[in-house]
């Protein structure tokens, strides 16, 4: 029998522990959890919705929402990826429903489903579920590992499984037990930014722009959907995508960048330019502040006018090419300064974590340190927003639970 020790009670060790538990019923299998609840980042996913995973069943594609740890998801999600986890789910009795961006939650729209859920297959795994067991250290010893908690309560583990999220403390362990730590940084985040064209506009959503970080007038790590002003700045789907890919260049550059915006995606400023003189043409009485060639929420839109100093008399007959012009490229150049990042509601995401070089991901077992095992945001993994970083600690926790309680590994 083996002594199988998960450290941290979240998706990733939560899960972890039942696979093991489930698999291979004669070892003993512990998690420990520093707080007094469990699951509580599974608790305020989602909006308290839990945001499970995401429709993509190609692990080619699914991929692509991973700034950090993509190629070495890419076999992993071949052995385990969504189809799988909603399978597992429906045999707990629970089933999920696909939001039209393809998010899934469960049908109850309540994350208590899947906390439930994952507490009534721990118990009936028989995993020793132990709270308010905080960590002190963990070494490794000749035949095994001693953990020693903040009470002075020595364990004993054959196994273990670190599975501590952004805790630094994990960060800590894994590096006294070898691994290199890539720097912890955030991830998905939104930014400062104040600009009269957005002041007062709070609340203004607009369904599909282009958004890029601009280095030295270079566009990098440009990014697709929807955005949001807000009364700090700038958020939605395309803001926070764009954050997490370009998470290491915003950090080193104290989140103080350009940000480049095309408003009129997919039109480029030449496309655009020729499309408005058409306007011109055919739409020549029509007020230009009451009438947008293009996809704009009115206010905005008029607030574009107003930047350029367009008359909201003006019609379109009226407006001089120049204008025209001027208006194409700040519809489509558009420029606004970074000057910091906020919060992403309570659903923060680490970009960092273990170094995967170190990590086999077959198993999920260190390569440095033997029967030492990994699952979730301590690796150096992170996706955007979609239910892609339950997914992957889903993954990694599945692959980790399939082997650790193996005895001929």
């Amino acid at each position: 029998m083996l002594n199988i020790i998960v450290i941290g009670g979240g998706a990733a060790g939560f899960f972890a522990a039942i696979t093991c538990a489930i698999n291979y019923r004669q070892n003993r299998v512990t998690l420990l959890e520093a707080g007094s609840q469990f699951l509580t980042k599974v608790r305020i996913s989602g909006g308290g919705r839990c945001n499970v995973t995401h429709h993509c069943f190609d692990p080619a594609e699914l991929i692509k929402y991973y700034p950090r740890g993509n190629k070495a998801l890419r076999g992993a999600f071949t052995r385990f990826q969504p189809r799988d986890m909603i399978a597992w789910l429906e045999s707990q009795g629970v089933t999920l429903k696909t939001e039209s961006d393809g998010r899934m939650f469960p049908i109850t729209d309540d994350s208590e489903t899947i906390v439930s859920c994952l507490m009534k297959a721990a118990i009936k795994a028989g995993v020793n579920l132990r709270n308010q067991s905080a960590v002190k250290s963990v070494i490794k010893e000749s035949d095994g590992f001693k953990i020693e908690l903040k009470t002075g309560e020595i364990l004993k583990g054959d196994r273990i499984l670190i599975a501590t999220g952004s805790n630094p403390l994990g960060y800590r362990w894994s590096k006294d037990l070898g691994h290199t730590i890539i720097n912890p940084i955030p991830s998905l985040f939104t930014f400062n930014i104040k600009d009269n064209r957005l002041q007062d506009l709070a609340g203004v959503a607009v369904e599909n722009v282009a958004v890029c970080l601009l280095n030295n007038g270079k566009k990098e790590y440009q990014q697709t959907g929807a955005i949001l002003i807000t009364h700090w700045g700038l958020s939605g789907p395309s803001i926070l995508k764009l954050s997490a890919f370009g998470a290491r260049i915003l950090y080193d550059n104290k989140y103080q960048m350009i940000l480049g915006i095309n408003w009129a995606f997919p039109y480029n400023t030449e496309e655009l330019k020729q499309y408005l003189l058409t306007v011109k043409s055919q739409e020549n009485r029509k007020q230009v502040s009451s009438f947008s060639p293009v996809k704009l929420p009115k206010r905005l839109w008029q607030r574009f006018l107003k930047t350029l100093n367009i008359n909201d008399q003006t019609t379109w007959g009226e407006l001089p090419n120049k204008q025209i012009y001027q208006l194409a490229q700040e519809l489509t150049q558009g420029q606004y300064k970074i000057e910091g990042k906020g919060v992403f509601k309570e659903e923060f995401v680490t970009c960092g974590g273990v170094n995967l070089k170190e990590i086999n991901f077959a198993t999920m077992e260190s390569k440095i340190c033997p029967h030492l095992y990994f699952a979730g945001e301590v690796l150096d993994i992170d996706g955007v927003t979609g239910g892609f970083n339950f997914q992957s600690a889903w993954t990694t926790a599945y692959l980790a639970g399939k082997s650790l309680g193996n005895s001929l590994v």
